[in-house]
Formats: C-alpha cells, structure tokens, sequence
C-alpha cells in the first residue's frame, strides 16, 4: 500500500495522528516549478471547487473524490511561489453552496472572512534544544516522586496583556521580548497562553476556534509565533498552550457544517449543540474527528515545540447531561450521562501523545468530581496528568470574601481541600474566569477596606503558594490590578505607579522565588507525605498551620491567619529542637527567630500572628553570628 494510501486508510480509522500532513495544502518544488496539492474531507459534499487568488474565485478548479471516506484532492501546477496567496474550499451540500476555509490550513487570515493562507514549510532554526534537554529532566520521576519539580504558571490572554498606545496589538516578536524577560524575572516557570488557534470573535477570549492549525494572524505569522515559543525556552520558561477540542463556533467559513450537514459535529440533537455558548460540539466518537484533533494536539508539540495542554471544558465533554435539562439528552448504554465516547477519545489522545512526549504536560480544565481524571488510562483514567482545582478556588475566595468574624462558619474552605488533595495531581489556579464577569478581581476579592485588601492577599497567596499542588496565576494579579480582567483592552500598568500595587509585584516575585529554591514546596505534592497538618481545626482564629515535606524529609512550617485581630503566642509544635528562621512572612510583626522550648507535651516555639499574617518557618541547620548573639542575650 502507497504511503499517501495507507495515511488515508489511517485518517479514516481515527488512527492517523498526522492527518495534517495528508490534508490541507502542501507543496512540492522541483522542475524549475511548484506543485500544490490540496484536500479536504467533506463525504457528504456533492461537489468541491478550490478557489483562490491563483484561479478563479467563483468557478475556481474541480476536485476529485480520492477515497469513499469522502477525501477530495486537486493539484495546481506554478511556476512562481503561491506562498501567501488566499484560498478556500466551495462546497455544494445539501444546505447550498459555502466556501469554507480549509481545516488543516497553516495560516489563515481569520476574521469573517477567514480565507486561507498558502504556507510553504517552515525553515525556522530552532535554537532551545537545552530546553528540550531539561525538560526531560524534570518532568519525570525522581525520588520516587511523580513531577518532583516546581511549575508556577503565568496565565496570559495575548491580546490584552499589553497594547501599544494606539491600541494595537504587539506583535509575537514584540510579545517575545516584553512578556518573556518580564515573566522570568518574576520567577514563573511556566507561560500558558489562553488559545492562539484562530478565532474570529475577539470576545470569545480564543474559545472558539475556526483554524486549529494556525496561529491567529492577530499579532504574525507562524514562524513570528516559532520566534515566540524559542524565545520562552531559551530563557527557560515553558509554554503551555489553551486547547479547546469540546467545541467550535457556527461562523460560515469554519468547521460549522462542513459538507452540507453535520460532519465534525454530533449529528443528534441531544449531543450537538451548547446552548450556553452558541458553539456545535465535535463528534469526538467519529474516527476522521479523532485523527484531526488529535494531530493537532501533536502538531503544536511537534511542529512548535510547545511543552503542555491545557484541555478547555473537559466536563461538557465527559458528561451528556451537561448544560441540558431533563428529557434533553439521551442516557448511555449504561443508563446513566457519562459520555463514554468523548471519555474514550480523552484516553487515546493522552495515550498518543504520551507515548511520543512522555515529557509533554497535558493539564484538564475539569469542573466536577469525576473521578481518575489524572489517574493513568492503564488503570480507567482519563490520563491527564494535571487538573485545575477549580472547587478549591471556588470555596476560598467565597471564604477570602466573608467578613472575618463569619469566617469560622466557612472553615472547612482551608482544611477540606486537603481532604481530596492527593486524589488527583491538582494545579492551584487564580484563573481568568475567576477575574471577569463581577466576580471581581483577585485583590479586589478580599473583605474589608483598601489596606485590609492587600494585607489579605499577600497571606491568600502564601497559603495557595503552599499548599500541595502545581501553581498559576493570571496575569495582573502579581501587582493586584483592582479592575476586572477586560478583554479588549491592555491591563492597567500605570498602577504600577502606587506603591501598594509596586510593592505587591515584589511580594509575589519574591514568593515565587523563595518556592522555586525550596523542595519542600513542589518536590511530593501529590502523596500525604509531603504534607503534615498542624492546627488544621483553628477555625476560631481563622487560621491553619502544617508542614510541607520534601522527598529527602526536609520541612517547612507554615502558618497562616486570616483573623482580624492578632494571634498571640501560639504555641507551634516542633519534632527538634533548636533555632528556627523566619524565611518567609507577609511583612511586619513576625520575628526573624524562634528558640524551641519544652513542656510536657514536647517541643514547640512561641509565635506571635499578626492580623492577615503567614510565615513560612525553617529549622536552622547553621548558628549565624546574629543568632549567636541572640541566644548569648537570651532574646528567645
């Protein structure tokens, strides 16, 4: 069987996971000329004609039927470069004649016209195999410790990240250069971008998608984009990708209706369409549907070097219920909503791209307690290997936004998270969907007047920058932006200019550094043995304290309040006695050393709490000059 033979068999057995390289437009030169050659998959069209700049918009060039699956392919034969040149696929189905932008195009002009781009491939020279070396490295087992490594992910929506003073966008070339050295610098491991697939709709944050294949034409070209992700890895930060492969929009010269009728869409109506978001669901059960979404996650790994998925909406995948009401959806084999052929379509994807990028990092935007979402597909789970704790961020910024003297009836928002903390490998998220749409911004969130706000947020983030589970934060939260995230416009960077919100930048940065030099913190988050509970019931005090424990049994103590009033000599178990140091705090009012002392009970150290106070406590290994000098005067 010929190559481009077996690729179709392949494509239509849902087992071709780089279709992209069978469909699409692609280019042969030799002969002192160029050969393009162009496919889609439209089974259900009557005819297809491609159109474009090179021939005639309207009559365009017949295409022929390749394959009973429904494969149609033309050639065209220049003598100059088409490289840049538009094109679409008019498809006559039985809902009329559309032209369509083609679904594996490289490069698209987006928008409402959405045309295609013709690109040749890529010449790009990548510069970040050290990168790819490290990540090698480090997302992986050691110490028997599944990702023992620290991941602080920097949340950003390009468009909005920052604008030139005429309101246009940066380009990925300009966004290289500011966004990449600015997050580095504030000690983030990690970038994630909200999606860049090509979208026409500016308010849909990149959520629905039109060109899964190109990179929105909004700030450059592919390579412009190659430039970007290089860029990230030759400073050491990694680059996660927003994916989203539950749904699409209805715009005409998208996936929408293909052929004429449902194609990469549910064909039933209990299945094929979310009412909340006006967007048609893919068929994830249909084979053609398999091997396009999956090459596509490959393809960005591959073809741009990206380190991780993020997976949009996995709950409105898995569940057939979601977003319907009774009698609008149509219950399993098993009589009960698991949408078992979107569940089996999450395991291959992860199963496929696991097995050529074991190193990759394939994160769900995951909702609601179902469970082995992180679990290993060997054992009946999804595969991921993260998941966003999205019910932790729920309960903890309703409990952050309570009036201090209620919070000890909202307790259970610090210590039940725990409780389910090591069934799954959780990133902790300050998320965009927890900035927008009147739920207010992270600093903003906090109960009580202007000073009270910051104060509240510096122990919120030591608590998240705690507790088990990988980090994210949004963008502007580092220096508490007080407006809600806004879309369409750059963040607020003149508040930069006052000193609360400049001082909070130096927090967070801080922080972030502090948790990338202290294994205790990132190296066994997802096992009981990295986490020792304190005073996990002081709800009276609106306040927590545990240990985090490194692979090597290195401990740090943490205590957090978020009490109104401070917490005077709180007596603070110890396994050893000895000096402990402050290494860490939310600013003023905690010492910088604790002397063990003994009772009956043991060892422990006295420590005074101020209001909205967190520390992170360390047992000293080394008696320095000052520590030396405090003990001679028995400041302790």
């Amino acid at each position: 069987m010929k190559s481009k033979d077996m690729g179709e068999y392949l494509f239509h057995q849902g087992t071709n996971f780089e279709a992209y390289k069978l469909l699409g437009a692609h280019v042969a030169v030799g002969d002192g000329g160029y050969t393009y050659t162009f496919s889609t998959w439209a089974p259900n069209a009557a005819e297809i004609s491609l159109v474009g700049d090179f021939c005639d918009w309207n009559t365009g060039i017949a295409m022929e039927r390749t394959t009973g699956g429904g494969i149609f392919r033309a050639t065209v034969k220049s003598d100059v470069s088409l490289e840049g040149q538009r094109y679409k696929f008019k498809i006559r189905g039985k809902n009329g004649t559309h032209l369509k932008g083609d679904p594996y195009a490289f490069s698209s002009m987006g928008g409402a016209d959405g045309a295609s781009l013709i690109c040749h491939e890529s010449a790009f020279e990548w510069q970040d195999g050290a990168w790819l070396e490290y990540r090698k490295s480090t997302v992986c087992e050691s110490k028997g410790k599944y990702l023992a490594t620290p991941i602080n992910i920097y949340e950003v929506h390009l468009a909005s990240f920052m604008r030139k003073e005429d309101g246009s966008y940066l380009s990925y070339k300009e966004l290289a250069d500011t966004l990449v050295p600015y997050a580095k610098s504030l000690g983030f491991t990690h970038i994630e971008l909200l999606p860049i697939t090509e979208y026409p709709y500016d308010g849909s944050w990149g959520y629905q998608v039109c060109g899964y294949y190109a990179p929105t034409s909004r700030f450059g070209t592919p390579d412009d984009f190659r430039y970007f992700v290089n860029k990230c890895h030759t400073s050491g930060v990694g680059l996660i990708l927003d994916w989203v492969p539950a749904h699409f929009p209805k715009d005409e010269w998208g996936l929408y209706e293909f052929d004429g009728s449902p194609l990469y869409e549910y064909q039933g109506k209990d299945r094929q369409e979310s009412r909340s978001w006006g967007t048609r669901y893919f068929d994830v059960g249909r084979e053609e549907v398999q091997s396009f979404l999956i090459s596509n996650a490959l393809y960005w790994l591959e073809q741009f070097h990206i380190d991780g998925i993020r997976v949009d909406a996995v709950a409105s995948m898995i569940y057939l219920d979601y977003d319907r009401e009774p009698g609008e959806w149509v219950p399993n084999v098993y009589g009960n909503n698991k949408n078992l052929e979107a569940i089996a379509f999450l395991q291959k994807l992860n199963t496929a791209v696991f097995s050529r990028h074991p190193d990759a990092l394939m994160i769900a935007e995951e909702s609601t307690s179902f469970g082995g979402i992180t679990h290993p597909v060997s054992e009946g789970g999804l595969g991921f290997n993260l998941k966003w704790n999205m019910g932790f961020a729920n309960d903890f910024y309703d409990y952050v936004a309570t009036d201090p003297y209620f919070r000890k009836d909202r307790h259970t928002a610090l210590n039940f998270p725990i409780m389910y903390a090591f069934g799954e490998n959780y990133i902790m998220p300050i998320s965009h969907d927890e900035v927008v749409h009147g739920k207010k911004s992270f600093v903003d969130k906090m109960f009580g007047p202007y000073e009270d706000k910051f104060s509240q947020m510096r122990a919120a983030l030591m608590l998240i920058m705690t507790y088990p589970g990988k980090k994210m934060m949004f963008m502007g939260t580092e220096y508490a932006q007080f407006r809600e995230w806004d879309f369409s416009d750059s963040l607020e960077w003149f508040m930069l200019d006052y000193p609360n919100h400049a001082n909070m930048r130096e927090f967070v940065a801080s922080l972030n550094r502090y948790y990338l030099k202290t294994p205790s913190l990132w190296e066994d988050d997802f096992t009981p043995d990295g986490f020792e509970w304190i005073y996990p019931d002081e709800a009276g005090n609106n306040m927590v304290a545990y240990r985090r424990v490194s692979a090597d049994g290195e401990r740090v103590t943490v205590i957090a309040s978020f009490c109104g009033r401070p917490i005077e000599s709180l007596r603070v178990p110890v396994s050893e006695k000895g000096t402990y140091i402050n290494e860490f705090s939310t600013g003023e009012g905690f010492s910088k050393l604790y002397r063990s002392k003994k009772d009956k009970n043991g060892n422990y150290i006295s420590v005074d709490v101020p209001r909205f106070g967190a520390v992170i406590l360390k047992k000293s290994t080394a008696k320095t000059p000052a520590m030396k000098r405090m003990e001679e005067r028995d400041v302790f």
